[in-house]
């Protein structure tokens, strides 16, 4: 597939420099000169599409190659629309990222919301070293909630690999959500309308790692906690007593040889909590990156 946009960042007087930039339409980068404090050494770069979305049968490619020890932010200025399908037509977009050794990647962008009938397939593909540390941020909305659509896109996949020392497959993930011709999206996806996935691999982020596993079993006990009587004896849902659906749900394990990365997954009734959640398990990245994601 032809490339649309290529970055290279690579040590350039000891600092994260951006060494080659290129794209074409309908992609477009912007580097900032400097984010957050002048003492933090991370590249910001933010992707963006001309008319703030993706149409029907566009297919963007990009490629980028994080130097040995260097830090990088791939991230956008708003949601990703996917626009209305024409046809059977679907778009498509490709990040291919290789990370070299004890260089940084965090991929954060705000998430993908589909218009009705749209289809749109993604694809990321990261090749790090043993020492690598890479941040993923994937999540979509059910939609227009405005326009009354929740979950009407025809099709949507997102796929994210990650291959240490090239070859060998370390994560290997697909979401696939279609509309069937048995039961739509929104019946199987209920009252939630975002679902995320967060990846945490390396070492320059393990105590986020760390910290991140121990919130999420902490939220998820005090949430599906199961009452109980004066006695200590458990309440059992009947009639009078029935236990509502948690708004927030996320689950977290350990991936790779030594449990070197950790997933979280979440599914949400709103886009706000999935927010919220992100910048406050995702602060500890603040010194790293010289911006707190997501605030």
């Amino acid at each position: 597939m032809e490339k649309q946009g290529r970055v290279v960042v690579d040590k350039v007087g000891g600092r994260s420099t951006v060494t080659r930039c290129f794209s074409k339409y309908p992609l477009k980068f912007i580097i900032p000169r400097k984010v957050g404090s002048s003492e933090t050494d991370a590249v910001w770069v933010y992707n963006l599409t001309y008319g703030g979305g993706i149409v029907s049968g566009d297919s963007i490619s990009c490629e980028f190659t994080i130097g040995d020890g260097c830090t990088t932010v791939l991230t956008t200025q708003a949601s990703t629309k996917v626009y209305k399908s024409v046809g059977s037509k679907c778009c498509e977009q490709v990040l291919e990222a290789r990370v070299g050794s004890d260089a940084l990647l965090a991929v954060i962008p705000d998430p993908v919301t589909c218009f009705s009938t749209a289809r749109y397939s993604q694809k990321q593909v990261f090749r790090v070293a043993s020492n690598s540390s890479l941040v993923i941020v994937d999540w979509i909305t059910s939609g227009r909630h405005e326009s009354g659509e929740k979950w009407d896109f025809d099709l949507y996949k997102s796929a994210n690999h990650i291959f240490i020392e090239d070859d060998e497959p370390l994560f290997l993930d697909m979401v696939h959500l279609e509309r069937g011709s048995i039961s739509s999206i929104a019946e199987r996806m209920q009252d939630y309308q975002v679902i995320a996935m967060v990846v945490l691999l390396g070492p320059r982020i393990k105590h986020i790692q760390n910290l991140v596993q121990e919130n999420v079993k902490r939220m998820m006990s005090e949430q599906l906690h199961i009452p109980s009587t004066a006695s200590g004896r458990q309440l059992k849902p009947n009639s009078d007593n029935c236990f509502t659906k948690p708004s927030f749900i996320a689950s977290s394990s350990v991936f790779g040889p030594k449990g070197i990365g950790v997933v979280v997954r979440i599914a949400a009734t709103t886009t706000e909590s999935v927010y919220e959640f992100l910048q406050h398990q995702l602060a500890g990245l603040e010194p790293l990156l010289g911006v707190s994601p997501y605030h």
